[in-house]
């Protein structure tokens, strides 16, 4: 059971990553740092409700 927890764990995060990976990228190099954390700030919550918009466009 812990097994198929942390599976589970670890696909949320890798989702998470990939969904704030065009914000990290669009922003690292070429903004300071208090931008980079504004716009991964603002990027979050949508990373974070991924499985929720995956499982809408599943059942449209």
């Amino acid at each position: 059971m812990r097994l198929v927890l942390a599976l589970i764990i670890v696909v949320y995060l890798v989702g998470v990553g990939v969904v704030l990976a065009p914000a990290i990228e669009s922003s690292w190099n070429g903004e300071p740092a208090s931008d980079f954390a504004a716009s991964v700030g603002r990027a979050l919550p949508e990373a974070l409700a991924w499985p929720a918009r995956l499982a809408r466009a599943g059942t449209v």
